[in-house]
């Protein structure tokens, strides 16, 4: 990745591995703005989409047991929208939603957390591609530690945000979530740490 040009990262991550905890840092390094849920606010504006229902489907409520997509089947049918915008559907609100990214993105340089962000600039010229990672028990620790919750609790919370995750990224994009091919670069955050993670991969931008 060629920091003197128009640049984006992209990072997608397990669910407890301090993933957004990583790109806001990064972004803050390196001066750029963080795409998050900027993306869900954009998207809203766009498609008359009320943001409280866009923030509850990408929400990682540790009582959010519903499959995703039954979720946005249940919304769509009971969502108001102004003119034509009735037989609008989650497909829809993915395009959107890549659609506001790489506006974003073509504007200025970024770092975009999750939203299938490897996906949608894979062919980009100058794109790095990150995959933050851990073991069960890091993560699940420290999503115990975090928000006051048992481990059992917590690993309640991480299989069901890996599912969604994994599920999501399946449906939308065809490919496999964990799959190192889809990356230029695989972290796993137990052996570095948050700030460790950061570290090493600015000296890999650098």
């Amino acid at each position: 990745m060629n920091r003197e040009e128009q640049f984006v990262i992209t990072i997608s991550r397990q669910f407890g591995t301090g993933g957004h905890e990583i790109g806001a840092e990064m972004a803050r390094r390196l001066n750029v703005k963080l795409l998050d849920k900027q993306i869900l606010n954009e998207v809203a504006k766009r498609n008359h989409v009320v943001e409280e229902a866009m923030e509850k489907i990408e929400s990682r409520n540790p009582l959010w047991r519903d499959d995703f997509t039954n979720f946005y089947r249940n919304y769509m049918s009971k969502a108001e929208y102004d003119g034509t915008e009735h037989d609008q559907t989650s497909r829809d609100l993915f395009k959107a939603q890549c659609d506001a990214i790489k506006h974003i993105a073509a504007e200025e340089s970024c770092v975009i957390v999750g939203r299938c962000g490897f996906h949608i600039f894979e062919n980009h010229p100058n794109c790095l591609k990150i995959f933050i990672h851990s073991s069960e028990d890091c993560r699940k620790k420290r999503i115990a530690d975090k928000f006051g919750l048992s481990l059992r609790d917590a690993a309640a919370m991480v299989v069901d945000n890996d599912y969604s995750r994994e599920l999501y990224t399946k449906t939308f994009t065809g490919k496999d979530w964990t799959d190192a091919r889809n990356y230029d670069i695989s972290i796993d955050v137990r052996k570095f740490g948050i700030n460790g993670a950061v570290d090493f991969l600015m000296k890999c931008i650098e």
